[in-house]
């Protein structure tokens, strides 16, 4: 028998040693200081398709950017520092270029130091690599579609001047690729290609205003003409799309105004042996509003036909005009110096009873009060105003010169300030809330007047009264201009701008365009409205799921997805993948994504040119994003990811895109660590009656049958990001499910659906059965189960511990605690009241609290929060500019006064989210310690069980470093 033991023993042996061995350490918070990833947004693809650059590299530390065929396994790599760039290509995909940021040590130090840092441009010959640096470059740019040359701009001295008024212009070098040849060219402020990189604009700033102006080069023949030279300055140079044209602002000094005065230039017939300039101010003329002028903050630009010029004007102040004093009017009064002379006493007399003049008084030197004025009738608060002032002194009225006439046009206003130009300049559509906005900015519902500008006559005509924006957005207006859709009270219509005839549209399709999912207090939002074809014959719009095409009049209507709503898959978004299209362009292949409502499947979908069904290519357990196409040949890309599977960039040039292939190498290191096991979809009841669904994603070395820890993670709807990637980091909120998973952690992710003036109750209502629900799958530990959530997520975790003891410890974000006090309080980020985003939005609460206030209390955390038995790491930082800081010290002074077992942190200077990464890393780091203690039996770290001191902080914070630091 002893024998036998032994002879398992040694067979069982080998098994254990393997299954030992299979076991991968979790990842630590001091491993994802060398995560290594790509960064997302640094993707291109050349035009031909034959390359592909992204930059990838650790989560602190230098990065490297990534050459490579797409068609095989060529590829470069290049150090480019610590700032993630992306890629230019020549048309002709020849040559490459990017810059190159200083190393991150490099950049650190010169932070402490107050030194600038510089980049360097590299320039890649392909498929050669041969590479060429430039030192100390501030910007560059190809030319255009023309291969041939780059133009690159250096950064100025260190010691240049700051002053507003400083010249702004740097040398800049033209290179030709082929030749290698440059030419240097000074001073240049400014500098841009047109389309065809023919012709090259630039600026001219120098010191003294010497030799300042506007140039064209021929970039063909070399060929520079002076569009025009003046002591003045200019800027922001406009290419209409054919690049036969542009547009820029000039502005000079005058002794009348206070600021600049600035002039609109349209420079035209580029063809012609010279230039046509058409120059238009306003100033002093009597069809120019008063005190206006043109303004800086917007650049101009052509109407297609290069008929009128549209640009912004803003105030203009003028001088106040000096008045002489009362000395020097007596010795030059008229009456005093003509007729009978004064007598000799009464000449002494005067000159002995004029007094000194007393100075002056300057305004700067008044000391005055530092204050604001809270008027009940203000649209906008003041705070809002506040917060906004630099975007209202910025602000510009759209406005229109045509040059034929010479006829000005003031299109926006101070009551019709949001102006659009549509397609083809023949209409303007233009949108005053004048008469709602203190209504909506108190109760977030938006109206609005909307007129149709002739842009010929400039007659403006209000074609709706009061019409009802909030979910719904404006005018979608055709690619021909003439057309333009819109939504309202459940029905998609259409309109002949012309006649202003209008058209229903989906009113006799059998299907509602009424978002099933939007749960905001907002009448019947819509479903998406997709836009129109390119030949404006046709306008696509979404029921809940299926995409209709339907004709401008509204009288044929195809069904482009045929009842895919019986197998639950929507449309989800069209794919704009041809860089000059206009609409829809019903002669070419057009793409879209498409997802399963009910499984979460995604794919991608491909309604071919000339048809009318779209046909799905591939839908499966993937995310799908980023579809595009080289801008000149068929060749296809996107990425792909799952839960457990990190993105990838996929290419082909196949048509039927399935055949696409890897090229990328995301998250190398992910392989060293243990991850996720998966995930499961759980369908449930709420305690409401909904069917709803939550994700339950697999801790790492999931086995059957054994119970885990699980963080339950709340929002709102997030079961639609089933097959995402979660990329490991230090996140704003402290919480990442990649690491809770590694780190042996389920987390569950549940729907929550609302109803109207119980946010809290429905909190509870969805969570708690998705809880139990997960619990009956024996994957979570009923006796150790957790929640967290951040900002509403936040709210929804301080209530729920208020009305369940299901969790063991819960950890909440920047919560709203008290829907009362929370409900008049200022929304700091933007200096707008609460208030709207209670009635409108996600407050989901309404009216006012003293109309509704067994409501507002229902669902106050503060007001159960006697009933509190769960352990609350709580974050509230000092500056939150979106839910106030209050909030988190009333719930943490009550929690505290009832001798609940509670801990606030607070990141002074910090914002709603964290920022700063140290303060990312700290949090992270103290929440799963907490929760360790909590659910996994752990140590209790010392400042949860015994707090610090504020005069040991420092000692506290510098014993800690070692955690998240090497």
């Amino acid at each position: 028998m002893i024998k036998y033991k032994s002879a398992l023993l040694l067979l069982l042996l080998p098994f254990a040693v393997n299954l030992h061995a299979q076991q991968k350490p979790a990842l630590s918070w001091k491993d994802l200081s060398k995560w290594n990833y790509i960064r997302s947004n640094t993707n291109s693809m050349s035009p031909n398709g034959q390359w592909m650059a992204w930059a990838d590299g650790p989560t602190e530390g230098d990065l490297q950017l990534i050459i490579r065929k797409t068609m095989d396994t060529t590829s470069f790599k290049y150090p480019i520092g610590a700032t993630p760039t992306g890629v230019s290509f020549t048309k002709d995909t020849k040559f490459a270029a990017f810059k190159v940021s200083p190393k991150d040590a490099e950049a650190k130090a010169a932070r402490k130091t107050m030194r600038p840092t510089y980049d360097k441009l590299m320039l890649v010959s392909l498929p050669g690599n041969e590479k060429t640096t430039f030192e100390k470059v501030r910007n560059f740019s190809f030319s255009g579609e023309s291969p041939d040359w780059i133009v690159i701009q250096f950064a100025g001295p260190e010691n240049a001047s700051r002053d507003k008024d400083a010249p702004k212009g740097t040398d800049i070098l033209l290179y030709q690729l082929a030749t290698k040849a440059s030419y240097n060219i000074g001073n240049v402020s400014e500098f841009s290609f047109n389309k065809a990189g023919t012709k090259l604009a630039y600026i001219i700033d120098a010191n003294g205003q010497n030799g300042n102006g506007i140039f064209i080069r021929d970039m063909k023949t070399g060929l520079t003409t002076a569009v025009e030279n003046d002591k003045a300055s200019y800027k922001g140079i406009n290419w209409n799309e054919k690049g036969d044209a542009f547009a820029l602002l000039k502005s000079n000094k005058n002794e009348k105004y206070k600021e600049d005065v600035f002039t609109v230039i349209g420079v035209n017939k580029l063809t012609e042996n010279k230039p046509n300039k058409v120059s238009y101010s306003g100033i002093d003329q009597t069809t120019f509003p008063k005190n206006m002028g043109v303004s800086s903050n917007s650049n101009p630009f052509w109407s297609d036909d290069q008929s009128t010029l549209f640009f912004g004007i803003s105030s203009l102040e003028k001088k106040e005009e000096k008045k002489a004093d009362s000395v020097a009017k007596v010795k030059t009064d008229p009456s005093k110096a003509k007729g009978t002379p004064a007598k000799a006493d009464t000449v002494a007399k005067t000159k002995t009873d004029i007094k000194p003049s007393t100075p002056p008084v300057n305004k700067t030197d008044i000391e005055k009060p530092d204050m604001i004025i809270w008027n009940w009738q203000d649209k906008r608060l003041q705070s809002a105003q506040q917060t906004q002032e630099m975007r209202d002194k910025n602000y510009s009225f759209l406005s229109a010169y045509r040059i034929a006439d010479k006829k000005f046009s003031q299109l926006a206003d101070s009551n019709m300030r949001s102006v659009m130009v549509a397609p083809k300049q023949l209409y303007a559509i233009g949108y005053d809330n004048s008469s709602y906005e203190l209504m909506s900015n108190l109760d977030g519902q938006s109206y609005t007047d909307i007129y149709l500008i002739d842009l010929k006559t400039g007659i403006k005509k209000r074609i709706f009264e009061k019409y009802y924006s909030s979910g719904r957005g404006g005018l979608n207006v055709s690619p021909s201009g003439t057309w333009a859709s819109y939504y309202n009270d459940g029905v998609f219509y259409s309109m002949n701008l012309a006649t202003q005839q209008q058209y229903n549209l989906t009113g006799k399709i059998k299907s509602s365009f009424i978002d099933q999912l939007d749960d905001h207090n907002v009448s019947k939002p819509a479903t998406p409205n997709f836009g129109w074809s390119a030949d404006s014959k046709y306008v696509f719009i979404r029921d809940n799921y299926d995409l209709w095409r339907i004709s401008a009049d509204g009288k044929n209507v195809t069904a482009v997805s045929d009842n895919w709503k019986s197998k639950k898959i929507a449309v989800q978004s069209k794919y704009r993948i041809y860089p000059d299209e206009k609409g829809t362009d019903l002669s070419k292949d057009q793409y879209f994504g498409i997802f399963n409502t009910e499984n979460k499947k995604s794919g991608i979908a491909i309604l071919e040119a000339g048809k009318t069904n779209l046909k799905p290519l591939f839908l499966d357990d993937n995310s799908y994003v980023g579809f595009s196409k080289a801008a000149d040949a068929k060749v296809f890309a996107y990425v792909k990811q799952n839960n457990q599977k990190s993105p990838e960039v996929y290419v082909t040039s196949s048509t039927t895109i399935s055949a696409a292939k890897q090229i990328t190498n995301n998250t190398p290191d992910q392989e060293k660590y243990a991850w996720s096991s998966g995930v499961k979809l759980i369908n449930y009841v709420s305690a409401n009656g909904d069917s709803l669904q939550a994700a339950l994603y697999l801790p790492a070395n999931y086995q059957e049958g054994k119970s885990y820890p699980t963080i339950t993670y709340i929002y709102e709807r997030l079961t639609d990001e089933l097959n995402a990637y979660t990329m490991p980091g230090f996140p704003g909120g402290g919480f990442n499910k990649a690491m809770y998973n590694s780190n042996g952690y389920a987390v569950l992710m549940p729907d929550i659906k609302y109803k109207l003036n119980d946010p809290g109750m429905s909190s509870v209502a969805c969570v708690v059965p998705a809880v139990k629900a997960a619990i009956a799958t024996g994957i979570v530990d009923e006796k150790r189960v957790a929640i967290h959530g951040h900002s509403w997520g936040g709210y929804q975790t301080s209530f729920l511990i208020t009305q369940t003891n299901i969790f063991k410890a819960a950890a909440a974000g920047a919560p709203l605690t008290n829907m009362i006090s929370m409900y008049s309080l200022i929304y700091w980020n933007s200096g707008g009241t609460n208030q709207a985003i209670f009635e409108s939005s996600q407050g989901r609460l309404t009216p006012g609290y003293w109309d509704n206030w067994d409501a507002f209390a229902r669902n106050s955390p503060v007001y159960h929060i006697k009933k509190v038995q769960t352990p609350l790491l709580l974050l509230h930082n000092d500056k939150d500019g979106a839910v106030d800081y209050t909030q988190g010290i009333e719930y943490y002074n009550g929690l505290r006064r009832l001798n609940k077992p509670v801990v606030m942190i607070t990141y002074r200077g910090e914002n709603h989210g964290i920022a700063k990464l140290p303060n990312r890393k700290d949090y992270a780091v103290r929440m799963m310690e907490y929760f360790d203690y909590m659910l996994k039996d752990k140590p209790a770290p010392d400042w949860w069980a015994k707090g610090v001191n504020r005069l040991d902080m420092e000692k506290h914070l510098d014993e800690r470093a070692f955690e998240t630091e090497e």
